[in-house]
């Protein structure tokens, strides 16, 4: 094993160890917001809504590209999107479910350390944001406040006890939230991280239709995308569509470049 390996391999061991008393805290923690919110009744439903970060606050010529890896059965690693970034420096935010962790447990390592990418959450179970166990694309939502903060903050904790850092943005499965879980994720210190650009529309799109999503963006756009689906042609169109992105003048930012990472109040 190489030392970087085992560096990591020490790290692991030292999660497992401090897991239990991680899961004590969490269920302190979800315990107390499910009394806060005793009786709240969402009234909203969706991909957005107040609160979600659906666009950079500028009017530069910038662009955000997220990527998610949802850790669902079948999953892998599009190692062609994250490489040709590497070869083209363009940065990007990731956002990672606790399931692709444990299935790459040495490529998170290699993404977590590497700066062109910042790390973020992409919850425990990949489940819909929701207080009810509302569904969606035949994925059940979490079913009460306790469930949603077990499914936002074990992941969180999760990814600090491998990295050092604990991530100040949250994106929930499906992307799908009630007004009281956002709330919910707020009272926890998170910024939401929507999107405004549907650029893979969970790896279905084909190469061209990447290309002519991407192309649609605008000063301060928000790109939605996979990189947990090799066999699909998003790295196909993302190689397309950044160079001509960059012929119109844009540059491409970590959503931490322009969205304030303090806890939200």
């Amino acid at each position: 094993m190489h030392a970087v390996n085992k560096s990591f391999a020490v790290i692991l061991i030292l999660f497992s160890g401090c897991a239990a008393a991680s899961v004590g805290d969490v269920s302190r923690l979800a315990a107390d917001l499910d009394i806060r919110y005793r009786g709240d009744v969402p009234s909203s439903w969706g991909e957005n809504m107040a609160g979600i970060e659906t666009r950079l606050p500028t009017k530069e010529k910038v662009m955000a590209l997220t990527l998610d890896a949802c850790g669902s059965d079948g999953d892998g690693y599009d190692r062609d999107l994250i490489e040709y970034l590497r070869a083209e420096e363009i940065p990007a935010t990731l956002f990672i479910n606790a399931r692709w962790i444990d299935k790459n447990p040495e490529i998170f390592r290699e993404l977590s350390m590497d700066p062109l990418f910042e790390i973020e959450n992409h919850g425990t179970h990949h489940r819909p944001a929701s207080v009810t166990g509302k569904s969606v694309y035949g994925i059940r939502g979490t079913g009460s406040v306790s469930d949603l903060v077990k499914e936002v903050e074990t992941n969180a904790r999760k990814i600090e006890s491998l990295t050092g850092r604990k991530p100040r943005f949250f994106r929930s499965g499906t992307a799908y939230y009630d007004d009281t879980a956002v709330r919910v994720i707020h009272d926890l210190g998170y910024r939401i991280a929507g999107f405004n650009v549907l650029g893979d529309k969970g790896a279905t799109f084909s190469a061209g239709e990447v290309i002519q999503a991407l192309l649609s963006a605008n000063p301060g756009s928000i790109v939605i995308l996979h990189m947990n689906h090799p066999e699909k042609e998003t790295a196909e169109g993302v190689r397309a569509a950044v160079p001509l992105l960059l012929e119109r003048g844009y540059r491409f930012v970590k959503l931490g470049d322009y969205l304030s990472t303090d806890p939200v109040s």
